[in-house]
C-alpha cells in the first residue's frame, strides 16, 4: 500500500480490511511486512481484484472500513495469517487492555518510522462516540498518529478496531483515539465473504 496507509488481514486468504481509498488501482497490497525500507523475504505483494465499501461518510468519518479483495490467496504462514473477528455487536468494555500498531508518525511534527510500532492502550467511553472504539494511554502522552489509518486494533486475540482518526494531534493525553469498531461490521463482512466465495468468520 502507499506509505502511510495499512490494512489488517481478514479472514480467507485474500481479503484485507484497510481504511476507504479514492484511487485502488494505483495501489498494492504489501503482506508480511516490518521494515519498510528493506525489501524483506517475508512480504508477498498484490494488487487488488475488488473493494467493497459499506457507505463511508468522509465528512462524519462514520463506516471508515472497507473490504479488499486480492488478485490472488495469499500463502499463510507465521509472519502472514488471518485476523480473527468479533461477533457482532461484541461489547468492549471500557479498561479492556488491547495493543494498536502501525507504522503512523511518531509524534505530530516526527518523521514516520520504517519499522512497524506496537503501543499498549486502554479502551475508554469518555469524549468518544458511540460509532467508534476509542483508546487512550493512561498516564502518557502518547498512541495512533497521522500514517497508522487502516492498521488493527487487537484486544484478546481479536480484531476489534481499524485506525480510524485522531484530535488534538497526535498522542494529545487528553482526547481518544478513535477506531473503526469492527463487531459493528460484522455481519457485513461475512455477507461479502458468503457472496464471493469465503467461508465466513465466527462472527455472526
Amino acid at each position: 500500500m502507499p506509505r502511510g496507509a495499512g490494512g489488517t488481514g481478514g479472514h480467507g486468504d485474500r481479503w484485507s480490511a484497510p481504511r476507504p481509498l479514492r484511487n485502488p488501482v494505483l495501489v498494492s497490497v504489501v503482506l508480511g511486512a516490518h521494515n519498510l525500507q528493506t525489501e524483506e523475504p517475508t512480504q508477498q505483494k498484490f494488487s487488488i481484484a475488488r473493494l467493497f465499501e459499506n457507505n463511508y461518510d468522509q465528512e462524519q468519518i462514520l463506516n471508515d472500513v472497507l473490504l479488499l479483495q486480492l488478485d490472488r490467496p495469499a500463502t499463510l504462514n507465521a509472519q502472514v495469517a488471518v485476523a480473527p473477528l468479533p461477533k457482532q455487536n461484541q461489547e468492549l468494555p471500557q479498561g479492556t487492555q488491547c495493543l494498536a500498531m502501525g507504522w503512523g508518525r511518531l509524534g505530530t511534527q516526527e518523521p514516520p518510522p520504517s519499522v512497524l510500532q506496537e503501543i499498549n492502550v486502554t479502551v475508554v467511553t469518555f469524549l468518544c462516540r458511540t460509532q467508534n472504539v476509542c483508546t487512550l494511554v493512561p498516564r502518557r502522552r502518547a498512541g495512533i498518529c497521522f500514517g497508522d489509518s487502516g492498521g488493527p486494533l487487537v484486544c484478546d486475540g481479536l480484531v476489534q478496531g481499524i485506525d480510524s482518526f485522531i484530535r488534538g494531534g497526535c498522542g494529545s493525553g487528553f482526547y481518544p483515539d478513535a477506531f473503526a469498531p469492527v463487531a459493528q461490521f460484522a455481519s457485513w463482512i461475512n455477507s461479502i465473504l458468503r457472496r464471493h466465495g469465503d467461508p465466513p468468520s465466527g462472527a455472526r
